[in-house]
């Protein structure tokens, strides 16, 4: 059974990560997979191990710690999120294979607009040449994946320069709108949910 897609639009960060914990925590077996496809207003978000020094710059924006992995990132209207609610367990995938997978999903979609992206060992995300263009980070409870990925589509890039993205010092950031990839942040989501459908499809069969 294909995962649910839902578009939840402009979300407030703490009620949807509230709502991914408490979706993950009350789901049986029998629960349906959900894509839940997100912008949300500016927020620094800062993983499980995450260090605050990687924050630099106190520029007025929350920081929320939560669960994922990862160190510090951003997310703010014009970036697309995905959050991936699957039960890995009855998908039989392994969270590398779902990272993969995720991973994919975006060279995927760039290739689609001519662009070359791809992957880096033991730095998780996509990045176009020096460039990271997405992000991404998962939480694993009870065999079901929650959390996911972000992907830089037409926004403000300002505020990654008060961070070391994902922990790392001076890492460049990368729009897909830079990259001459006429979308909006909406159609982004679309087009991402259905190579992540697809992906999954692959990983699954």
């Amino acid at each position: 059974m294909a995962p649910v897609i839902k578009h939840l639009g402009l979300v407030e960060y703490e009620p949807t990560f509230q709502a991914m914990q408490d979706f993950t925590a009350t789901r049986s077996a029998d629960t349906p997979d959900e894509l839940w496809v997100v912008e949300h207003p500016p927020v620094y978000t800062l993983g499980q191990a995450g260090k605050p020094e990687h924050i630099l710059h106190d520029i007025g924006i929350p920081i929320v710690r939560i669960d994922r992995g990862g160190q510090v990132t951003y997310h703010g209207p014009g970036q697309v999120v995905i959050y991936l609610l699957l039960d890995l367990a009855r998908l039989k995938i392994k969270v590398r294979e779902l990272v993969s997978a995720i991973e994919q999903a975006v060279i995927d979609l760039l290739a689609e607009h001519g662009v070359s992206a791809e992957r880096r060992t033991g730095a998780p995300g996509v990045y176009v040449g020096e460039a990271k263009v997405a992000a991404l980070g998962l939480r694993i409870r009870n065999g079901c994946s929650y959390h996911g990925v972000s992907l830089n589509v037409d926004m403000d890039l300002s505020p990654f320069a008060a961070i070391n993205p994902c922990g790392y010092a001076g890492l460049k950031v990368v729009q897909t709108r830079d990259l001459n990839i006429p979308l909006t942040a909406h159609e982004a989501g679309e087009q991402l949910s259905q190579h992540l459908l697809q992906q999954l499809d692959t990983q699954h069969g």
